[in-house]
């Protein structure tokens, strides 16, 4: 069969189909979710109701639609959702970010998205993009949560739905071959136990080489490759006529790469130079070919257990979740360009640096590096030597970078106990109380390249072969109490109010785990938080702080026809603050504020993040069920929005989380599905969002600009035929394309800034003034782009086969933006590009 030529037929049925009037997407009425009389069922607020009574935007994938979309993480059902966005996997495989309405969860601070599985909360923002087990529905609600999950559910919250044991026995594979190398296998089984007790085992296996190579490391397979094996198991059993015990434990490894960025540089006066120093983010030709492989380990086990008891006229609902996930990364470092081992020092550390070096440099005089960046005769930057100088760029050939390893180590254990009514009144209530624990360790270590290899420890003494040049490294404790209460009523058989509220209490500690040593390369102390007392380098105090915060919920829904619902409601968002490495504002000050003049305001400690949010909407049915809508508007205020900064320099890197005081969104949305005939649904969806940057402190020159990570607009268009071919037989195609608007990353946008080159222009051979050194960042907004994924196959009652296609036009985008302002340009990742594939399914 030619897979290209039955995709290109499929894409062709897809155009037909997008011609309709149809403009959103949402669950077909024939998906095979929970369904009760009047439609679906969904829990995601924490009760069992049909989705056309939630008063609030929500959308639901149940399980007939996930086999069609071929969903099996975050990623894919999100890019299935108006107004929703995410990045994913850029740094590291937990790293991931989940944007709705214009609140993004920003990398290194709590997400704004609460995960819910199987009703239970996870805590931990690196299994946001995991696999979670054989999903049965996925339910994404809009908008603050906070009442109902407590904190980082500002945005919203993601309800997952896996496979409960039943009382016979089933099962089913999934297997998937695709270009690159791209494998996939996954397998479930369900047995009952004797009479009151059942066992789901679920396994998944995945493998690429990824898109793109490194050319430095002989064209090998190491930018974005990966490979993760995970197993879940389900055990539910009755313990008597009212009482249910559901335990759940998942473990999961991952290997692969990290890090798969290239820099894109914005800086217009060097232009005449070479027109790529003014370079359009959109417009880079990708190049890897760092010395160094990275890597991306993360390994992940969490066992849960929840007991469910019913009483006459309420239940009682507890469970306890243990988590632990270890993540670690290595790679090449930035550090190159700013000379930081470029000139020998006191230390036999230093010179050895500086021996590899020049060396690397030597060796390597002339290879070809993106543009603008060069390899010249030596490493001493072009500024200081134009005749003979480099200009490397990061993650570069030579060893003049340097290294990096990280680590983000989490184990946690979190419980709640809730008490509500069994829903069968006129008035339904539910009260309860959580607790969490996190122990969270987090350390970056930039270390000297001898040319040896990277030693997977965050300290290393200077007469190693990987001596450490500078280390964060802390100790984060946070203890979480909560209640939390709602109450549900039908003030009349057409009205509903329901009002729901919680208490947080976040106490949090950090420890700076950094020996009081000195840096072996510049002199100095290894952390730029610590100081020199007597000639000894002191260690960094502890920090405590307490977060608190009331976040109530209210919402109304009226019934105008038995078939359309009017709603609106209003609610508070919480994320708590917390704490930056510690020494990430003195080494902020020094390097930049009193370097070059900026004025950026950093702090060691960041504020908490609260919104207000409004919406109101309405949602229905039109012509018999045939049709299926849901348009709503929105209005947030944010103050304290926490976002993520990088910086770049001499220092080598560091992240840290930063305060936007005040950010206004607003936007409104659509959704419509039709049944146009028996087996063909059309749908689509679209998400506008505007906002504004009102107040900040930390980059004054932003006010009026966009909220970072905010895409302008979002539309999604699709159709599915599932016609039969005969008795045994169905044609089935899904066409989902997928339309994502300008997107800003950072909060300067059009906008100019200084930069290191700024301070050190006018002293270089160039001797040029510092305003030459400035950058402009009108370049850094990621454009519109469009993808569009294709299945096209045929299935029985118990197996499919299909061809499908992931992004069919080969759509070339970018992942994500992360603009170095002070560095003077932007870290930028590539999105997936086109890849063709078969999968095979099975179930008895």
């Amino acid at each position: 069969m030619n897979v290209r030529l039955v995709l290109a037929s499929g894409a062709a049925l897809g155009a037909i189909a997008l011609a309709s009037p149809a403009l959103a997407q949402d669950v077909p009425a024939s998906d095979p979710a929970a369904e009760e009389e009047g439609g679906i069922v969904v829990t995601a607020r924490r009760q069992s109701e049909s989705v056309a009574d939630v008063p609030a935007a929500i959308t639901v994938f149940g399980a007939e639609t996930l086999a069609k979309t071929g969903v099996q993480r975050a990623d894919d059902f999100i890019q299935l959702t108006p107004g929703v966005t995410i990045v994913t996997g850029t740094a590291e495989a937990g790293d991931t970010q989940i944007n709705i309405r214009g609140i993004n969860g920003a990398r290194d601070a709590e997400s704004s998205v609460a995960l819910v599985v199987d009703g239970i909360l996870k805590t931990n923002t690196a299994q946001l993009n995991q696999n979670q087990g054989t999903l049965r529905q996925v339910e994404i609600l809009k908008g603050p949560q906070g009442a109902l999950y407590g904190r980082n559910a500002a945005a919203g919250a993601i309800v997952l739905q896996t496979l409960k044991p039943g009382d016979s026995l089933e099962g089913g594979m999934l297997v998937r071959a695709a270009q690159d190398n791209t494998y996939l296998a996954n397998g479930f089984i369900s047995t009952p136990i004797g009479e009151t007790a059942g066992l789901v085992l679920s396994a998944n296996y995945s493998t690429t080489d990824g898109f793109f190579r490194n050319r430095f490391l002989g064209n090998s397979k190491t930018i974005d490759d990966q490979e993760v094996f995970g197993v879940d198991a389900r055990f539910v059993a009755e313990l008597g006529p009212n009482t249910e015990l559901d335990v759940k434990a998942r473990y999961a490894d991952l290997r692969g790469a990290s890090i798969n960025f290239n820099a894109a540089f914005h800086l217009p006066n060097f232009a005449a130079v070479d027109p790529a120093f003014f370079e359009d983010v959109n417009e880079h030709p990708f190049g890897f070919y760092s010395n160094i492989r990275p890597t991306n380990d993360q390994v992940t086990f969490e066992s849960s257990a929840k007991i469910e008891h019913e009483f006459e006229s309420a239940t009682l609902t507890a469970w306890v979740l243990y988590s632990d996930v270890d993540q670690s990364l290595t790679a090449d470092s930035t550090s190159a360009d700013f000379a930081r081992f470029t000139f020998p020092g006191a230390t036999p550390a230093s010179v050895a640096a500086s021996n590899a070096c020049f060396a690397s440099t030597a060796a390597l005089t002339g290879f070809e590096l993106n543009a603008p960046t060069f390899i010249g005769n030596n490493p001493v930057p072009f500024i200081f030597d134009p005749v003979n100088g480099s200009t490397f760029g990061p993650y570069s050939p030579t060893t003049c970078d340097g290294t990096q390893f990280q680590i983000r180590k989490q184990e946690d254990i979190s419980g709640e106990i809730r008490l509500a009514s069994n829903g069968d009144g006129a008035i339904n209530w539910q009260v309860g109380a959580y607790y969490l624990h996190i122990d969270r360790e987090v350390g970056i270590s930039l270390g000297a390249d001898l040319g040896q290899g990277i030693i997977r420890e965050l300290y290393n003494a200077p007469g190693t072969t990987n001596p450490t040049t500078q280390l964060y490294h802390d100790a984060f404790t946070t203890d979480v109490y909560a209640l939390f209460a709602s109450v549900d009523a039908d003030v009349s058989d057409r009205f509903n109010i329901s009002v729901a509220g919680r208490y947080d209490i976040e106490d949090r500690q950090v420890e700076s785990l950094v020996p009081a040593v000195r840096d072996p390369i510049t002199g100095g102390p290894i952390n730029p938080g610590q100081t020199v007392v007597g000639g000894n380098v002191q260690p960094i105090a502890a920090q405590s702080e307490t977060f608190k915060q009331f976040q109530p919920k209210i919402s109304l829904r009226y019934e105008l026809t038995d078939d359309i619902n009017a709603y609106g409601n209003w609610g508070i968002g919480f994320k708590s603050g917390g704490f930056n490495n510690q020494g990430s504002a003195a080494i902020v000050d020094s390097a930049f504020n009193d370097f070059i003049g900026t004025n950026v305001l950093i702090d060691d400690q960041y504020r908490k993040e609260v919104s207000s949010a409004f919406e109101a909407g309405v949602k229905g049915t039109l012509l018999d069920g045939a049709v299926t809508f849901d348009l709503a508007g929105y209005y947030t205020k944010v103050e304290d929005m926490q976002f993520f900064e990088f910086f770049v320099g001499g220092f080598g890197l560091l992240r840290v989380v930063s305060n936007i005081d005040e950010v206004e969104l607003y936007g409104a949305e659509l959704n419509l599905t039709a049944e146009i005939l028996e087996g063909w649904t059309v749908f689509g969806s679209g998400n506008i969002t505007e906002s504004e940057i009102k107040e900040n402190a930390s980059r004054p020159v932003t006010v009026g600009n966009n909220s970072p990570y905010t895409a302008d607009y979002t539309i999604n268009l699709g159709t599915q035929l599932d016609l039969p071919v005969n008795d045994s037989i169905d044609f089935v195609t899904r066409a989902d394309y997928r339309i994502t608007g300008p997107t800003w990353f950072h909060t300067l946008q059009d906008d100019t800034n200084p930069t290191l080159f700024s301070g050190l222009l006018p002293g270089s051979a160039l001797a040029l003034p510092a305003v030459v050194g400035n950058a402009d960042y009108s370049v850094s907004q990621r454009d519109t782009f469009a993808v569009m994924d294709l299945r096209v196959g045929i299935e029985g009652e118990t197996w499919s086969l299909t061809a499908f296609a992931e992004n069919l036009f080969n759509e070339k985008y970018l992942n994500e933006v992360i603009t170095a302002v002070e560095f003077g340009g932007s870290f930028i990742s590539p999105g997936g590009r086109q890849r063709f594939g078969v999968e095979l399914g099975y179930k008895f």
